[in-house]
């Protein structure tokens, strides 16, 4: 009874605050407290808004009008899971890719609240975890990919909640003596990492490496219990072969897209040498005589008319053409892994450049910049069927508006304001270099990490998370720069583990500032 009376006073006092235009005392003490992070969040927003002033409805990418056409109509497609489909097919209603970019601006806002929440709760100083929101929330790159009616946000944001989840929620030990409610609680954390995994597999296939991760995770962080990741495999298994099922039912073949050798095969001609290889006669038709230094990037070999891939009969993605093409990636990995090894170091260290070159093309790198001249109206066949499907959406007109002087601030902010390639490999770096470091230094017992001292360290999660999304792209396809941004707020989180608050147990209480 007494709990309830004070619980009504502290809400007629907080009312009464309100009410003279005064935030209540507890509300004002977590301003002041959270001040600097609630400054750069204010300015994200701030610059999100100019952004969707500056360009509307949206900016378009050669891969959006793939994404609408199956949002109109859904089915499996060939090339990317359905999963962002899905997300754009929610909005439909409104018939407006303003509001699907405005809700892709406040997802990206929500990745960097998630990681500054987190790094808190975990023990994180304050200042460590505001640095690690930045380049979520300030960064002119990725707010411009947040503005594209791309995948990269949704599955950045997927990826994060689970992250997050996974070490606030689902990371404790399981004592012999843990309550029923405790242990049930921590396997429903446990499916709802599995779940948001699965959705950021089915919105892009470079999340399903992140299963056996998590499930990896589950299992260290649980002292070897296996129940929870079981649960985790689970959740996140059920839903993917779900959807390989219907791709099965479209295309009477299983699984998630039907170009992973077709991919594959594009990434092994930057080296693939058939004087080396000797492939059988089947596979020589996919042979390109010119030296590995002097052909094309990898995605040419995907798309361009002249491709040896592209020439062979029928649809480059029918099922005889992919599994051809994975046969000839096998052979060319196999037989040259020292040079695939280096093809894959070669792009992933794109990633850590201090500038930001062209690459792989003016036309895929002028994608990544607020234009100044609207964007022409797509030119290859899909993309112009996918423009139809997109007018039908939007129930208008969907050529991108450019509206100064608010284009002109977010181009002069992108000019200035990006996150060079040597500090993403500076903070992919911090983690393991302090976790070494400390371990020499103290032991093994000084390199928890935002554990506060108890438990195991829980960097390794997000740090691996962010290596993951960083290697996966160059591995089994090509580097891109937009790969590059979903990985970067896990990478600032598992850094902002590692920095210790200062300890003051050792200093007398006098000299103490």
């Amino acid at each position: 009874m007494g709990g309830r009376v004070r619980r009504y006073r502290r809400f007629l006092r907080d009312a009464g605050a309100w009410a003279r235009g005064r935030l209540p005392r507890g509300a004002a003490g977590g301003v002041r407290r959270h001040r600097w992070f609630l400054g750069v969040l204010g300015l994200g927003a701030a610059l999100r808004v100019v952004t969707v002033l500056g360009y509307r409805p949206a900016l378009w990418f050669p891969d959006s009008y793939t994404y609408v056409v199956t949002a109109i109509k859904p089915r499996p497609d060939l090339v990317r899971p359905a999963g962002y489909s899905m997300f754009l097919r929610l909005f439909e209603p409104f018939h407006s890719f303003a509001l699907v970019a405005s809700v892709q601006h406040l997802l990206g806002l929500l990745v960097g609240v998630l990681v500054y929440l987190t790094a808190r709760r975990l023990g994180a100083p304050g200042w460590a975890a505001v640095l690690a929101s930045v380049p979520s929330l300030l960064d002119a790159y990725q707010i411009e990919l947040e503005h594209l009616l791309v995948s990269d946000t949704l599955f950045a944001t997927l990826v994060m909640s689970a992250v997050c989840l996974a070490v606030s929620r689902a990371t404790g030990p399981v004592s012999p003596g843990s309550s029923a409610p405790s242990r049930a609680g921590g396997l429903v954390a446990a499916g709802g990492i599995g779940l948001l995994v699965a959705a950021a597999t089915l919105t892009r296939t470079v999340g399903l490496p992140l299963v056996a991760l998590f499930a990896a995770w589950l299992v260290y962080r649980a002292r070897g219990r296996v129940l929870a990741a079981g649960v985790m495999v689970a959740a996140a298994l059920v839903p993917i072969a779900g959807y390989a099922l219907w791709f099965h039912g479209t295309y009477q073949r299983f699984g998630l897209v039907g170009a992973n050798g077709v991919f594959l095969y594009g990434k092994t001609m930057t080296f693939a040498d058939c004087a080396v290889m000797k492939p059988p006669p089947d596979l020589a038709v996919l042979c390109d005589p010119r030296p590995p230094a002097a052909r094309p990037p990898a995605q040419e070999y995907v798309w361009s008319k002249d491709s040896p891939l592209v020439r062979l009969p029928g649809i480059t993605f029918t099922e005889e053409n992919d599994a051809l093409a994975g046969r000839f990636a096998s052979l060319a990995i196999t037989r040259q892994p020292l040079d695939y090894l280096g093809s894959v170091l070669s792009e992933l260290a794109r990633s850590f450049t201090p500038d930001r070159p062209v690459y792989p093309d003016a036309e895929v790198y002028g994608y990544y910049e607020f234009p100044a001249t609207p964007p022409p109206p797509p030119g290859r066949y899909p993309a112009t069927v996918g423009a139809d499907f997109a007018r039908r959406y939007e129930q208008g007109p969907i050529d991108a508006r450019i509206a100064e002087p608010y284009a002109g601030w977010m181009r002069a902010y992108q000019s200035v304001a990006r996150l060079p390639g040597t500090a993403v490999l500076v903070i992919v770096l911090v983690p393991p270099v302090t976790a070494a470091v400390r371990r020499l230094r103290r032991g093994p017992a000084g390199v928890s990490g935002g554990s506060a001292g108890a438990g195991p360290a829980v960097w390794p999660l997000p740090w691996a998370t962010a290596v993951s999304l960083l290697v996966m792209p160059p591995a089994v396809a090509e580097f891109d720069y937009r790969y590059v941004l979903p990985a970067v707020p896990a990478a600032c989180l598992a850094a902002a583990f590692m920095a210790s608050k200062p300890s003051l147990h050792n200093i007398p209480r006098n000299v103490r500032i």
